[in-house]
């Protein structure tokens, strides 16, 4: 039985999964997003949230205890100078993984593991998105109607004042 045994082996012995999780977090940094397969990826993500966090606090102490883990000069320059000032307000879940269907060749399942804050295409989406409506947590409740009504009239006043300033434009 294997209760409260949490880690993901991955069919390896612990210094292969240490040098395969050094390697894919290396690459991560470096490359902002990897495809690999969903196995890996999951626990890629459980190693290098931590040392993301680690890595919002640039100081000797915290660049030491990052070195110890990820072994790359080049990576800890990316991580310290480029990552952690766009992550530095995020309170976590600095990665993301989206599934990529299965692999030919042996029918394992891949995915893509990508850091958030650097996804430019998902981050317009999720800008619009809390642009857009908003969206109650009831099915159909009283609240429901006055919040259509709030963002109907929030959407049409700015398209009422540029009629109007297009108008006094033409007198």
């Amino acid at each position: 039985m294997r209760h409260g045994k949490k880690i993901n082996h991955l069919g390896r012995k612990k210094a292969h999964r240490d040098a395969l999780l050094q390697n894919l977090s290396n690459s991560l940094i470096t490359y902002k997003r990897i495809n690999t397969t969903l196995a890996k990826a999951k626990a890629l993500r459980a190693y290098v949230e931590p040392i993301l966090t680690r890595a919002k606090d640039n100081t000797t102490h915290s660049r030491r205890m990052v070195f110890s883990d990820l072994q790359n000069k080049e990576a800890i320059k990316e991580l310290f100078d480029v990552i952690a000032p766009k992550i530095a307000d995020r309170p976590g879940g600095y990665c993301r993984i989206i599934k990529t269907g299965f692999r030919k060749g042996d029918g394992a399942e891949t995915a893509m593991i990508e850091l958030v804050d650097f996804n430019e295409v998902m981050k317009a989406k999720t800008a619009t998105a809390k642009a857009g409506t908003r969206r109650s947590r009831r099915k159909g409740g009283a609240g429901s109607g006055v919040a259509t009504a709030a963002t109907a009239a929030a959407v049409a006043a700015p398209v009422i004042s540029e009629e109007v300033s297009a108008t006094q434009e033409e007198e």
